[in-house]
């Protein structure tokens, strides 16, 4: 069998982490998104993998021809954002077999949803199969009318009392070869790739397989915490310390931590776990690792630093300071004393500013978000839900209350003033 991962569109909403690479790119625990999907994928028994990537992604760079993965890789373009339906069909003449998976790439998970929907295939002997979940927020998802475990149709977002039932399609789809054509025959648009699925249902036979087990989503980039989250709830279930790591004897390590090869933890560090650090990282004296902290390769947290919750992308490097809910990207220098402060004072939910438009989260407590090689200066301070941009340089004693674009220089404006001792007398 295939399977097509959907890796093209803009991803605006992503910002600043799809700055400078799909968001598919990010790192947890290691890895990328995509090539966590790569080999869950295969895990199913699925070794022929079409990536669909925008024009600039240039993903075959990162993930070659898949032999690493023990599958064989093929890439496509969709040369613009068209739509999920637009671009399932760049695929159409790679598409050899009477089924195939569509999915996202940040899937770390996949193989048990995608065994579960081949067998209710073969139980059923439907083409088409959905995957579904429960949801206590209809509004917000795209529900599935249903006769028992058959799919009638699909309701986009309806109100409360309007909704068909309270299972809540997922973004996994088996799909027949000949889905094409039913495509081919609605009107374009950005969702006529639902529109097909909708034709199909009234003259097809459609079945749903749910599941207990929540998918990730990814389409803003504080979605990242909960992915982080659920990977680090599966896979780290004890200690797994590399033989190269030097350790002070002073530092304490307290549960499911991860710790890659030739990282340096020095006097009186505390990492307390579920915790991934990676090769070559550094924690200073005196640090606070705390719970869901995602450190990758060459991260350098100094001395007297507290990180909770956070995401660190690769060879960032702090000083002292505090980091809570928030993610670092790559290549981030933050000088001593910064602070990303991550609950409002009067404890409310925090909704950042995306595309100029506040954004519910249902989080109350959210750091910064802040884009690949950005620089910020001693001291420097910034409000919750706060966005920073890629290439930015934050001035010393600077408190940031609002977004930054990229490739700016942001700072506050400073007055010495000097006076001379007879002036004051």
């Amino acid at each position: 069998m295939q399977a097509i991962l959907l890796a093209a569109g803009e991803s605006s909403r992503f910002w600043p982490l799809s700055e400078k690479k799909h968001k598919s790119l990010i790192k947890i625990m290691g890895k990328s998104l995509i090539e966590w999907t790569i080999e869950s994928v295969a895990r199913a028994g699925i070794k022929d993998i079409i990536i669909v990537q925008s024009p600039d992604s240039n993903l075959e760079k990162y993930l070659g021809d898949g032999e690493i993965y023990k599958v064989k890789l093929s890439y496509l373009t969709q040369n613009e954002a068209r739509g999920m339906g637009n671009a399932v069909m760049q695929a159409k003449s790679l598409i050899k077999e009477d089924s195939f998976f569509v999915l996202n790439p940040y899937v770390f998970n996949a193989d048990k949803f995608l065994r579960l929907m081949n067998d209710k295939q073969k139980k059923t002997g439907a083409k088409m199969i959905l995957l579904g979940t429960r949801t206590d927020k209809p509004w917000n998802y795209g529900i599935l009318e249903l006769k028992s475990d058959q799919v009638l149709s699909i309701m986009e977002k309806p109100q409360p009392q309007e909704a068909p039932s309270n299972i809540k399609a997922v973004g996994i789809y088996l799909l027949p070869k000949e889905f094409f054509g039913y495509y081919e025959r609605v009107k374009e648009h950005t969702y006529a790739y639902e529109d097909a699925l909708a034709l199909y249902m009234k003259e097809k036979e459609v079945r749903m397989v749910e599941t207990l087990e929540e998918t990730p989503s990814l389409k803003y980039p504080w979605d990242l915490f909960k992915v982080n989250q659920l990977m680090m709830d599966a896979l780290l279930q004890k200690q797994r310390i590399h033989k190269s790591v030097k350790i002070a004897k002073s530092a304490a390590i307290d549960g499911p931590v991860q710790i890659e090869e030739n990282a340096i933890i020095f006097e009186n560090a505390v990492i307390k776990g579920p915790c991934y650090i990676g090769r070559g990282c550094t924690i200073g004296n005196n640090t606070l690792i705390r719970r869901y902290s995602n450190l990758e390769d060459g991260v350098l947290i100094g001395a007297n630093a507290e990180v909770t919750r956070s995401i660190f992308q690769s060879r960032s490097h702090t000083h002292a300071g505090f980091f809570g809910d928030s993610i670092i990207g790559e290549d981030a220098r933050i000088g001593s004393g910064a602070i990303t402060a991550n609950i409002r004072m009067n404890r409310k939910e925090i909704n950042p500013f995306v595309k100029d438009k506040r954004v519910e989260t249902k989080l109350t407590a959210l750091g910064a978000i802040i884009g690949d090689n950005t620089h910020l200066g001693i001291a420097v301070n910034l409000m919750p839900g706060i966005l920073v941009g890629a290439d930015v340089q934050i001035g010393p004693n600077t408190l940031v209350r609002e977004n930054v674009p990229s490739k700016k220089i942001y700072y506050a404006e400073f007055k010495g003033i000097t006076v001379s001792k007879d002036a004051r007398e």
